[in-house]
């Protein structure tokens, strides 16, 4: 026969279970909460309008004709620097899963792409000429994931 002393013994380690259910998935929310209104953040960085003049320079200019990054004009340099940087950012988030790559993408998407497809030849001619290879590798990996993650949903609809 079962006494009140079992009774209340598993009520109370059922009790402790379910709260730790709960603070478990409540962890699991506020992490994923942290996450996105880091992403955010960025998200709210990009649209700004200091930023914007500096993505416009980036994108208006042409990267062909300087063949040393020192000759390059200070406005441009500056502009490649602010849209590399802020990429690479994004880039470390993702690559240390404190972003994931479906919001990324969501909020980001295309510009990444275009970004770095535009930052890369200035970027490759600084890594030889300061002979530092590690140059922005985190922006090439958020470049990498991101044309991952597109030829992965191609596969999926086609």
């Amino acid at each position: 026969m079962v006494d009140l002393t079992e009774i209340s013994a598993v009520v109370a380690a059922a009790g402790v279970l379910v709260g730790v259910v709960y603070y478990v998935l409540e962890m699991r929310e506020q992490t994923r909460s942290r996450k996105t209104d880091l992403v955010m953040r960025l998200y709210d960085r990009l649209s700004s309008n200091e930023f914007q003049e500096v993505w416009h320079t980036f994108r208006t200019s042409d990267y062909e004709k300087y063949d040393d990054i020192f000759e390059t004009p200070k406005e441009l340099f500056m502009a490649i620097n602010q849209v590399s940087l802020f990429f690479e950012g994004v880039g470390i988030l993702l690559k240390r899963k404190l972003a994931n790559i479906e919001i990324v993408d969501d909020l980001f998407g295309e510009t990444v792409v275009r970004a770095w497809e535009s930052a890369k030849m200035p970027i490759m001619k600084a890594r030889n000429q300061l002979n530092d290879p590690e140059s922005y590798y985190y922006f090439e990996y958020l470049y990498n994931e991101m044309k991952k993650r597109e030829q992965q949903l191609a596969s999926k609809t086609a």
